[in-house]
C-alpha cells in the first residue's frame, strides 16, 4: 500500500499493513518511493502519514481507544 508524508508529499510503500491497521502502533515500517531503486525501509509515524489523495488515516487505525470517546 502506498501512502504520502504530510509535510513533503513524497510516496512511502507500507511494508506490512498489519501494523498499519492496528491502533496500538503508532509507527510503521515503509520504504520511501525515490527514483528506479528500491530504498531501505525506515519507521515512519503514522500520524506523518496520509493517503495520496491527501485524505487522512480512518482514526481506528490511530486511537485504540476510539470508540470510547465523545469527541
Amino acid at each position: 500500500m502506498l501512502l504520502q508524508l504530510k509535510d513533503t508529499g513524497e510516496l512511502v510503500k507500507i511494508l506490512e499493513i498489519q501494523e498499519l491497521l492496528d491502533p496500538n502502533n503508532d509507527v510503521v515500517q515503509g520504504r520511501q518511493q525515490e527514483g528506479e531503486e528500491e530504498q531501505p525501509p525506515n519507521p515512519f509515524k503514522k500520524e506523518n502519514l496520509v493517503f495520496p489523495s491527501g485524505e487522512v488515516l480512518p482514526r481506528c487505525w490511530l486511537d485504540a481507544n476510539y470508540r470510547h470517546d465523545n469527541a
